[in-house]
């Protein structure tokens, strides 16, 4: 599997982003996808996770409520709505999908194998 991650840019607080992760290769119905991020000094953290084919949504504290993920019918493109942003959300993006996440590993890093580039969203004050 591979993912491409695009969609980032720069926005002003309050404003809205959506960022898009596209497979190539396979179909994601079946993987955990999850989206990442690292700040400037940080390091990289949970986002949000769909959890394989079940629907099941998981999202960080920081983002509950402005984010959503999604995916498309064809499941092979991951969504991360973001609104009401923050520059505390200014970060590399990073989608990534996992065939042997659980639920207890699904919000780890070191769960996924597979991972896009990265795309960068810059909210200014």
């Amino acid at each position: 599997v591979q993912l491409q991650a695009s969609g980032g840019g720069l926005v002003q607080a309050g404003g809205s982003l959506r960022l898009s992760c596209a497979a190539s290769g396979s179909s994601l119905s079946s993987y955990s996808k999850a989206w990442f991020r690292q700040g400037p000094g940080k390091e990289r953290e949970f986002v949000a996770a769909l959890f394989r084919s079940y629907g099941r949504t998981y999202y960080a504290d920081s983002v509950k409520g402005r984010f959503t993920i999604s995916i498309d019918n064809a499941k092979k493109t991951v969504f991360l709505q973001m609104n009401s942003l923050t520059p505390e959300d200014t970060a590399v993006y990073y989608c990534a999908a996992s065939g042997r996440a659980i639920l207890s590993t699904v919000t780890s890093p070191n769960a996924y194998d597979y991972w896009g580039q990265g795309t960068l969203v810059t909210v200014s004050s």
